[in-house]
């Protein structure tokens, strides 16, 4: 009987810890006085400024300040874009970048960081020539990484 239920205790808590699903956050400082902040993924609008959070990863997720000028894709605005997944090798987990890629373009002054993990990693677009944003597809160095699991994201606009 004892060994039945040590047993059983067990593998139950194996399940548990096993199946804990990697959590990432995406939060919004909105400092503009005006507009929506907006997160978008695959044409789905899943915050409109609220902290948005979910069980497992974050893929091909974009951000932006609707200003009544955006579109769902947030043309004619900053965009800012991010990947948060937990790191399964060197050099595989989130990415996030501002995109200044035609049909986009500067709108206001938009920031991000991480936040628990890779505290203080992040970039700011203060104008339409900002050096830490995409304006070509080649422009991959203003990607910022991180290899931390269950990182978070602070979105900032106006900053």
């Amino acid at each position: 009987m004892f060994n039945s239920f040590k047993l059983f205790a067990i593998v139950l808590i194996s399940a548990v810890v096993g199946t804990r699903a990697e959590q990432h956050t995406v939060h919004f400082d909105n400092r503009c006085g005006f507009g929506t902040p907006t997160l978008v993924r695959a044409g789905q609008i899943l915050s409109t400024g609220g902290d948005f959070s979910i069980n497992g990863p974050l893929t091909a997720t974009i951000a932006y300040l609707q200003t009544g000028n955006c579109g769902l894709n947030g043309e004619r605005c900053t965009l800012i874009e991010t990947t948060l997944i937990n790191p399964t090798s060197p050099g595989s987990g989130s990415s996030t970048d501002i995109s200044l890629i035609p049909p986009l373009s500067f709108s206001v002054t938009s920031g991000f960081g991480y936040f628990n993990g890779c505290d203080g990693a992040g970039a700011d677009c203060n104008n339409a020539n900002c050096n830490t944003a995409f304006h070509s597809p080649g422009d991959t160095q203003v990607q910022v990484a991180c290899q931390s699991n269950d990182v978070n994201l602070v979105i900032t606009f106006c900053l």
